[in-house]
């Protein structure tokens, strides 16, 4: 599914987040204190859920009957969701929206997480129920990450959406640096 187009109001931020996200994120140490600050806003405006971030390893164009290659490298809960090796995604309409084609992708309701990931079953273990994934941007406009978040409603609202792409966009800068230091690892292995 699409992002939903933003109808009636806005997204109105409470001074505590805007004060964490223009002030503590532009000064986090790293990547892990930077994605702490946005999933605590997140949690906070949005309650509880999980936020990972997914580096994409692949490169170039993707042959048909090719894999995208994902790695996740941060993540609101590393017992159920952790931070580990990378994983091989084949091209279906979800991949293609969000990799390739850099569209943002919303979830809602465990029929449709079920029909969409091989992990339903987990993500429902877990009491959430709808998914937004925002493609983040690399200066080209190619999609180079993915920030993930899932809820425990099954429907997301339309400013809950404009939120989580927002968060995703203010998170970009410290998982662009994360991508340049983790793609210098692999050239050198």
């Amino acid at each position: 599914m699409e992002a939903p187009a933003a109808e009636g109001g806005g997204v109105h931020l409470p001074a505590a987040a805007c004060l964490a996200l223009c002030d503590a994120l532009p000064r986090a140490d790293g990547l892990e204190a930077a994605l702490a600050i946005v999933d605590g806003v997140r949690r906070d405006l949005l309650g509880p859920g999980l936020l990972t971030v997914n580096l994409r390893c692949d490169s170039g164009p993707v042959p048909p009957g090719g894999t995208l290659v994902l790695q996740r490298i941060w993540t609101s809960d590393a017992q159920a969701y952790p931070v580990a090796g990378r994983k091989h995604k084949t091209l279906t309409p979800w991949t293609r929206q969000l990799l390739l084609e850099a569209r943002v992708f919303v979830g809602e309701g465990r029929q449709r997480l079920s029909e969409v990931f091989d992990d339903h079953a987990l993500i429902d273990s877990l009491g959430l129920q709808a998914i937004v994934n925002v493609p983040l941007l690399d200066a080209h406009g190619r999609c180079f990450a993915t920030f993930n978040a899932l809820g425990t409603r099954p429907v997301w609202q339309a400013h809950e959406v404009l939120l989580l792409r927002l968060l995703a966009t203010l998170a970009t800068p410290a998982v662009a640096r994360t991508a340049g230091t983790i793609g210098r690892q692999s050239l050198a292995a």
